[in-house]
């Protein structure tokens, strides 16, 4: 029967499927403490789908409310969204010994921001090895200061768990209630868990360039880097290129916003204050961790976090947001106008006009989505400060996760509405897209007209 489901069709399916099994065995009671606080279906409900769309928010701590069993079938889950269920259809595809027709693998392949049709089981293969390779080798870095702090077998735990999240963008963890705020210092904590959050949000296309960079470099005799660049796509560019202009640009005006600001980090040091703002910036990019309280952070810096939330990571990740590349694209197109030229260039290359209206889709549905969602809640929650709806909003639909401290007050038509945007947010956009791909261009020619913009 499920061979009669699109592709699209099937991906929603998945995440419904998941969800639902997830909030099930999550609201058992075997999965929560024995002094747990008291929750209901709808509560656990709420914080699978954000654990399925690695998003972060919760209305009950992960470490109040869920025991050991509870905690691994939250890992579960984040991995399980983190991964991508497109990557999820294409697996149980090939499980169920049915053959993935060309349009099919065209679609996966395009969601998956691969460039060829070639061996697609291969690349989820290397999908998998890069995961869990990264997750691992960070989750010993963190050992490093959890194991002195909570034992043996809790600091390994409590490390497994975060490095996961962390990769997988998801922003939960199970150390408090108010996130990583008692580690706004800590290097090996802020470094690790930055290096995570970067390392899902690039995109798994980005990473296997990069390994074959590095293997061209190591092979090559005389070692020459900008050989062993030369190969690597234009997409692989664009989004080490826009991700590392984004982090630095954050960084600097995050600090600027917040060095005289005692409530944040007014009080630290130089250093100190550039690396909160480093992660404040990094896990902006849909991650969802916090060192610092937005309630107590500067008007000004909440709408550059907002921002930063909407543009998101990398394509083919595991980050929300439009992505990095659908904002570069804007951007190019912008400079284009402005000099002049008839197309949108990057690197001496034309990027299709197909590709930039697909992008202005993308923006146009995760920006109507987004005012709906935010009217509903500014309508069914009015006692609630409107910057801190708006906030959540924003992190919801973009899946970041970070909170005004909003989220248990929320309502109950205000917490299925931020489902809905944290659900929209992680398959709608690849939806959209895969949908666009689906249509075929209609050759009909019109009369033109001249319409005055400005």
């Amino acid at each position: 029967m499920i061979n009669r489901f699109s592709v699209t069709q099937r991906l929603v399916l998945s995440f419904v499927f998941v969800i639902l099994v997830g909030s099930i065995l999550l609201s058992l009671p075997i999965s929560h403490y024995a002094n747990s606080p008291e929750t209901n279906y709808l509560d656990h409900l709420f914080n699978t789908v954000s654990m399925v769309c690695v998003t972060g928010l919760s209305v009950v701590p992960v470490s109040k409310a869920y025991n050991g069993f509870g905690q691994i079938v939250s890992m579960l889950l984040m991995q399980t969204g983190g991964l991508g269920l497109v990557s999820l259809i294409a697996i149980s595809t090939y499980s169920l010994k049915n053959k993935l027709g060309l349009s099919d693998q065209d679609l996966l392949q395009s969601a998956l921001s691969r460039d060829n049709q070639k061996d697609l089981k291969s690349y989820l293969f290397k999908v998998y090895k890069i995961t869990f390779s990264i997750e691992a080798l960070a989750a010993l870095v963190i050992m490093t200061d959890f194991i002195p702090r909570f034992g043996l077998g809790h600091g390994i735990f409590n490390s497994l768990f975060l490095a996961v999240s962390a990769f997988c963008n998801a922003g939960f963890d199970n150390l408090g209630a108010n996130s990583l705020q008692d580690y706004a210092t800590n290097p090996t904590i802020n470094l690790a868990v930055a290096g995570l959050i970067m390392s899902g949000s690039l995109g798994f296309a980005v990473w296997i360039d990069l390994i074959q960079l590095l293997r061209r470099y190591i092979k090559d005799r005389p070692r020459n880097w900008k050989l062993a660049c030369r190969p690597l796509s234009n997409q692989s560019r664009l989004v080490l290129i826009s991700t590392t202009c984004i982090l630095l640009v954050g960084t600097l005006l995050a600090w600027l916003l917040e060095m005289d600001n005692s409530k944040t980090i007014g009080t630290l040091n130089v250093w100190q204050q550039l690396m909160v703002s480093f992660f404040q910036t990094v896990t902006m990019r849909t991650a969802g961790f916090a060192t610092i309280s937005y309630t107590k952070a500067d008007f000004s810096t909440n709408l550059l976090f907002m921002i930063q939330m909407i543009i998101g990571g990398g394509p083919g990740g595991t980050a929300g947001g439009i992505k990095v590349t659908t904002a570069s694209i804007m951007f190019l197109l912008f400079k284009s106008e402005l000099s002049g030229n008839s197309s949108v260039v990057f690197r001496n290359r034309i990027i299709s006009n197909k590709t930039v209206l697909q992008a202005f889709t993308v923006i146009l549905f995760f920006l109507t989505m987004l005012f709906v969602g935010y009217v509903i809640l500014l309508e069914t929650n009015p006692n609630l400060s409107p910057l801190a709806l708006l906030f959540e909003s924003v992190s919801a639909i973009a899946t970041v996760g970070v909170s005004m401290d909003l989220t248990p007050s929320l309502n109950t038509i205000g917490r299925f509405v931020i489902m809905a945007l944290m659900f929209i947010g992680r398959v709608g956009p690849i939806t959209v897209l895969l949908s666009l791909m689906t249509k075929k261009e209609k050759q009909v020619s019109y009369s033109p007209t001249d319409i005055s913009v400005g």
